[in-house]
């Protein structure tokens, strides 16, 4: 598992970035760079099959408990005692979980536009989203084009943040000539089961004994505005902010954004 690490090696509590489903680590560069500037390690893995990490060799693997366990063996060669989270979508399921666990070292949460309860409807958007992913582009404005139309949910980002996205979500074959996809096509398998039904992680929601911060996307289609009331309602430790331009999901690229989320977890470091 490849991931990036920005930062001061002697920062006692990293802040731990995990992507969306499709996505990898570098869309948090913009984060990081902040968080880096106020003295904070910041280390953004690529979950397998994304990125630069190695794809597995077995499909039905690219599943919520074995994303589970792949970052709590990151954790523990990070050999620290506590760290803050920073999860978007997917990479928020996957906190929630490790921090419904007790004894978990997550000290700070930050959900991105994900909730305990998913229904079926985005996931089914996501799922034919990647089933119908090339798996590669003749030219990089061919992939930042598809990007564009993909990612709009997103909501406005300036060019330099389209190309951004674009330059680390594909990478150059020279053999075959063309920019290759770094997501494997094998991760849309999870999709036929049990993805398409409705996942319900609220044991870990309601276990959570740590400040924790919803980011929503008003016009998200993965989380409701019900669903985000319902979470605060459950787990007094949550706070929300919405976002009313954007879906699913606050990219966390453009100042506002960044802003909130850097002040959150500033707040637990002082």
């Amino acid at each position: 598992m490849a991931y990036v690490d920005w930062g001061r090696l002697d920062d006692e509590r990293p802040v731990i970035c995990v992507h969306g489903l499709t996505r990898q680590g570098r869309d948090f560069d913009r984060v990081a760079e902040r968080l880096v500037a106020a003295g904070r390690r910041v280390i953004c893995p690529d979950l397998p099959g994304r990125g630069r990490s190695d794809r597995l060799t077995n499909p039905d693997d690219y599943s919520l408990p074995q994303y589970c366990s792949d970052m709590n063996a990151l954790l523990a060669s990070l050999k620290v005692e506590e760290v803050d989270w920073i999860g978007t979508s997917l990479g928020g399921l996957i906190g929630m979980v490790i921090a419904g666990f007790p004894g978990n070292i997550i000290k700070r949460l930050v959900i991105n536009d994900i909730g305990p309860f998913v229904s079926s409807i985005g996931l089914r958007r996501i799922g034919q989203y990647i089933q119908d992913m090339p798996a590669s582009f003749p030219a990089l404005e061919d992939a930042e084009r598809y990007l564009r139309n993909v990612l709009e949910p997103y909501g406005y980002l300036d060019d330099e943040h389209w190309q951004h996205l674009t330059r680390h979500s594909v990478s150059w074959d020279a053999e075959r000539n063309h920019f290759r996809v770094l997501c494997d096509s094998s991760v849309a398998k999870a999709f036929k089961y049990p993805w398409l039904y409705p996942l319900d992680l609220w044991k870990y929601w309601d276990a959570i004994e740590v400040p924790i911060l919803i980011l929503h996307g008003a016009k998200s289609d993965l989380l409701s505005r019900e669903l985000t009331l319902e979470m605060r309602k459950r787990n007094h430790n949550a706070q929300l902010f919405r976002f009313d331009d954007c879906g699913h999901v606050p990219p966390l690229m453009t100042k506002e954004q960044v802003d909130i989320v850097v002040r959150f977890i500033q707040a637990g470091s002082t």
